[in-house]
């Protein structure tokens, strides 16, 4: 069973803030299952963005983990090609949470990324 997204979004910021990073939610999605996407912003005027890895990404052994993936090819990539890209997927599924870190190293503490 895969925690509710308000609930893992709760754990992640906090874990962020741990590591001194500074996290916040940009956006609320549905509480029990929005997809969420992560900006990781470097403060030099690009980001990295991941979201939601496909279905078959999952492992078979912790179906109830999230998985992660890099949401455009390159990255990083300038801010204003991510605040678009987000915009085209609230478009899509105005259900979605984003989260935006600000980190200089651009960590982005994510368990478990699919490259």
């Amino acid at each position: 069973m895969r925690l509710k997204s308000a609930i893992w979004v709760s754990a992640y910021i906090r874990r962020c803030m741990i590591e001194g990073a500074y996290a916040v939610v940009r956006r609320r999605g549905a509480e029990e299952a929005g997809a969420i996407f992560v900006k990781v912003d470097r403060l030099d005027g690009t980001a990295d963005l991941f979201g939601p890895a496909p279905q078959s990404a999952f492992d078979e052994a912790r179906p109830g983990d999230r998985a992660f993936i890099a949401s455009l090819r390159a990255q990083p990539r300038p801010n204003d090609e991510i605040e678009k890209y987000l915009a085209r997927q609230i478009d899509f599924d105005p259900d979605i949470w984003i989260v935006e870190i600000e980190d200089r190293q651009g960590r982005n503490f994510l368990d478990p990324i699919v490259g």
